[in-house]
């Protein structure tokens, strides 16, 4: 579990980072208010993590804790959200750090 949870938040880290003006193009994007707007009404999601990355774009994590589906979006500068992607079996965590004394 804890491999993938690293594997998917690596992944993710990587995907925000590269994200740039250009990358919006061709994707499903459209104004953060309507994306935000159908993400609730639709599916019942609602922001749950935020974060933000490089070139000043912010990745957002929307989930619904009724249903278990997530979405992860970025918001470029410019107002554009763009759906990074989406799933099911959304779970809250607030894990502690590793042990610092540990030499693994």
């Amino acid at each position: 579990m804890k491999k993938t949870m690293f594997k998917t938040t690596a992944g993710l880290a990587i995907l925000v980072l590269t994200a740039t003006q250009s990358f919006a193009q061709g994707r499903n994007c459209a104004p953060r208010e309507v994306v935000v707007g159908r993400l609730a009404e639709k599916y019942g999601e609602s922001r749950q993590s935020i974060g933000i990355g490089g070139q000043g774009v912010v990745m957002e994590t929307f989930a619904s804790t009724e249903s278990g589906t997530w979405t992860i979006t970025v918001t470029m500068p410019n107002g554009m959200t763009c759906l990074m992607a989406s799933g099911q079996s959304y779970e809250a965590l607030a894990e502690a750090l590793p042990n610092a004394d540990n030499d693994a």
